[in-house]
């Protein structure tokens, strides 16, 4: 596995003073899509608060010893595959207040993700969440509405990219993803809890076009009526490729029905502050070294690295690490002493991928995500 750097550009829009690498550099080739990733869906206001020592009670005044606000929802996902070298398009609506006109700078501008296929929505407010984070969980309150059918930004035919990542609801389909596929578009699937109780994969007709399914273990056996997330991983295979089943604090497991190769990989061990977007990172790593064509296990490993990086900050996405981050916590890691040879080798990989240029001293200091303050003129 080999890789390139190309510059990125920062949270000012400035070019960032460290290389980037290019995770997709070997297998890049005249007349690709221009895409790496499409990706589709609802971008809130995300505002975070943390240092929580318990969850608030109610008739109670609770203090948090952290804030801060930042893009959202699908913003997530987007963030998370652009920090990590991937050519992003995201088709979403934004609303013309100060709200959305923050979320839309703060991923063109921030991080290069393309929204061309994006819209902005007059007289509609930007949907928001209230995130909590406590105890290593979080607790959430949303408000928005929805835009009418004719201000979706989904195209009628999306634009050509590598892979796409849809996220499923039970009981509906979205012609985009079956178009997709058809253009010859890899479609990577997650999936939200199913309000309706059904836990039937005939709800999920869009599965029939994806190439991987990656739902967390109780999803998993949920739908395929197991009691072992990995015996559900194997289920699931019935009906697409590759099935991915995250396992919390135990890692990830994932079953190729293609090559018959199955994986699993443990979880690293860290102090999460807040868990917010965890999952979509874990995504965005995955989807990176399967377009990279990377050993599935590697793939699991690097997938739950990023997760476990992302969670040790707080606010979705702009806690998504980029390869600065990852090469500083390789670089770390083997300078300690008495570390399990067994675990650093598990993680050998990084040593093609991240260029020594790339590494920054550890531990890292990121922009703190907030709404409020002015550039210094």
């Amino acid at each position: 596995m080999t890789a390139s750097t190309v510059s990125t550009a920062s949270a000012a829009g400035e070019p960032h003073r460290h290389p980037q690498v290019d995770p997709l550099a070997a297998v890049r080739a005249p007349g690709d899509p221009p895409w790496d990733v499409y990706l589709t869906g609802t971008v809130f206001l995300d505002i975070v608060f943390t240092g929580l020592d318990s969850a608030p009670v109610r008739g109670t005044e609770s203090w948090a010893r952290g804030m801060g606000s930042s893009p959202g929802g699908v913003a997530n996902m987007a963030t998370a595959l652009a920090r990590l070298g991937l050519r992003t398009s995201l088709a979403a609506a934004f609303g013309d207040d100060h709200y959305g006109d923050y979320c839309r700078d703060a991923l063109a501008q921030g991080e290069g993700i393309d929204l061309s296929a994006s819209r902005t929505v007059p007289h509609w407010h930007s949907p928001v969440t209230v995130s909590m984070a406590y105890e290593g969980e979080r607790t959430m309150v949303s408000h928005g509405h929805a835009p009418t059918p004719e201000e979706q930004p989904v195209p009628d035919d999306p634009p050509p990219a590598r892979a796409a990542i849809a996220s499923l609801t039970p009981g509906t389909r979205a012609p985009w993803v079956a178009r997709a596929a058809a253009g010859g578009t890899r479609v990577f699937a997650d999936v939200g809890w199913d309000d309706t109780g059904a836990w039937d994969l005939a709800g999920l007709p869009d599965l029939a076009h994806c190439e991987a399914f990656l739902p967390n273990a109780e999803e998993a056996m949920r739908y395929t009526g197991t009691d072992c997330p990995r015996a559900a991983a194997h289920a699931l295979t019935e009906y697409v490729p590759l099935a991915v089943v995250t396992l919390g604090a135990d890692g990830a497991y994932a079953v190729d029905r293609r090559t018959g190769e199955s994986a699993e990989v443990p979880a690293i061990a860290v102090a999460a502050l807040d868990p917010t977007g965890a999952g979509d990172v874990f995504v965005a790593g995955f989807v990176t070294g399967t377009l990279a064509g990377w050993p599935l296990a590697d793939r699991l490993a690097f997938a739950g690295l990023t997760a476990a990086l992302s969670v040790q900050e707080f606010g979705g996405s702009l806690s998504a690490p980029g390869w600065s981050e990852v090469a500083a916590w390789w670089r770390e890691v083997q300078s300690v002493d008495d570390q399990d040879p067994a675990a650093l080798r598990r993680y050998a990989f990084l040593d093609d991928l991240v260029p020594d240029e790339a590494v920054r001293p550890w531990p890292l200091r990121r922009a703190v995500p907030t709404i409020g303050f002015r550039r210094s003129a």
